[in-house]
């Protein structure tokens, strides 16, 4: 996750000539989450083989996306724009584990403890 933010800066200062649309493509696509990294999550937590919806994968792609945000504001401090998006991840993960508690506490206890959340 670091690695991403500090190519993307690399990228941000040395392709001065290029437009600037297109290095903002290509920041985009270097610090989202590629679909391997994506099913590889997924399949970390799945309650069952089909399994892509379920609260446990929703918040372990929450979290994984709360931390390249994180990564990327460490470098960018005045992206309030992403500061905004970020914090409202971290809302919509705190209401899924919230639910999740409320629900199933043995389902939540895994996932809390899989994921490193708490301590």
């Amino acid at each position: 996750m670091p690695q991403r933010a500090l190519l993307a800066h690399t990228l941000m200062h040395e392709c001065v000539g290029l437009h600037y649309e297109t290095i903002y493509d290509i920041l985009y696509l270097v610090t989202m989450i590629t679909t391997k990294e994506k099913q590889k999550l997924i399949k970390g937590v799945q309650v069952h083989e089909t399994d892509t919806g379920s609260p446990e994968v929703q918040v372990s792609l929450l979290t994984e996306e709360i931390a390249q945000l994180t990564s990327h504001l460490k470098i960018h401090q005045k992206d309030n724009h992403s500061r905004r998006g970020l914090l409202k991840m971290v809302s919509r993960r705190k209401a899924l584990l919230d639910y999740l508690n409320q629900t199933d506490k043995k389902r939540y206890n895994g996932i809390v403890k899989k994921l490193g959340l708490r301590k």
